[in-house]
């Protein structure tokens, strides 16, 4: 069934901020888009990694790669920072000037190998925090985390990210531009656009398409060109979508009509069961996937992304 065309690719270099768009991406199973967040801050004194959800100002950085990220491979990147200096990742006073721009001390990291258990390990995290990370107020619901497949949530009880990405939990994901019309409706004086949401892939569905499309695919087949994914389970979204950054500004609204029109959920996870280069503009189809090919109980899961 034929559901729209890959409007905008987009790649983040380091985690939580800013990135680029792109013309064609060889997206891979392990990586998703290659080099996606193949960086991150980590928070000295937390002794974490964090983004955006803890540390709101990194949207306001942007970065991008000097070399073409292959594979695994994490390239130098260049980083813009809100008052328009550059600095590279390779320079020795890099972790002191990300220190001062944030306001506490921080240091930059490319990918570190799945081994290094310090590295990823998650701080101490309560109700409070989560509260606050999805701007939910003392008596509104908290998103069903107990729904997460069970191996994942073992790892996230445990480490910041799973170890050896910088991921919030799968490596690729996707969003309609039916859900952003969707969200618009709910939010008419907000700015909703792709650049709150940081998915890879936006996918332009047909005029006249409503709702969240993207949901009723969990447990389907996506083909884009020659490459295949699974769509995997439905994203839970968190403060980030309406924090600043560059022309956008706060906007809290935007948070809020997620909340109350699609339970929170905003985009979904894929999976690349077959790799291949796809570009913006290419034609995109969902099949019916065999019995056997979504994880029990994928229509019913959640992640929060904030990435």
């Amino acid at each position: 069934m034929y559901v729209g065309r890959v409007g905008e690719l987009w790649r983040h270099p380091v985690k939580s901020m800013r990135g680029d768009r792109l013309a064609t991406a060889d997206v891979t199973e392990e990586w998703g888009v290659p080099g996606d967040r193949g960086w991150a801050v980590r928070d000295e004194k937390a002794s974490e990694i964090r983004g955006a959800k803890q540390l709101t100002s990194l949207l306001q950085f942007h970065a991008r790669y000097l070399d073409e990220p292959r594979d695994d491979s994490t390239p130098t990147v260049e980083i813009t920072f809100p008052d328009g200096s550059v600095m590279r990742s390779d320079d020795d006073a890099i972790n002191a000037a990300l220190s001062a721009a944030v306001g506490r001390e921080v240091t930059l990291w490319p990918r570190r190998p799945r081994d290094d258990h310090e590295h990823y390990r998650r701080g101490r995290v309560n109700e409070a925090d989560i509260r606050a990370q999805l701007d939910l107020g003392p008596d509104e619901p908290l998103p069903d985390f107990s729904a997460l497949p069970e191996e994942l949530m073992t790892e996230l009880v445990r480490y910041a990210t799973p170890r050896g990405t910088y991921f919030d939990s799968l490596p690729l994901s996707l969003l309609t531009t039916a859900a952003m019309r969707t969200v618009r409706e709910h939010a008419p004086e907000s700015a909703v656009e792709p650049r709150r949401f940081r998915k890879n892939i936006i996918l332009e569905t047909e005029p006249g398409v409503d709702g969240c499309p993207e949901f009723d695919w969990v447990g389907s087949r996506l083909h884009i060109g020659t490459a295949v994914f699974e769509v995997v389970m439905p994203i839970s979204r968190c403060v980030m979508v309406g924090l600043p950054q560059a022309d956008l500004p706060h906007d809290r609204a935007i948070l809020r009509s997620v909340a109350r029109n699609t339970g929170m959920n905003l985009g979904v996870y894929l999976r690349a069961l077959s790799p291949a280069t796809i570009h913006e503009g290419d034609r995109v189809y969902v099949s019916e996937a065999a019995p056997t090919a979504t994880p029990a109980g994928a229509n019913s899961r959640a992640v929060v992304d904030g990435r």
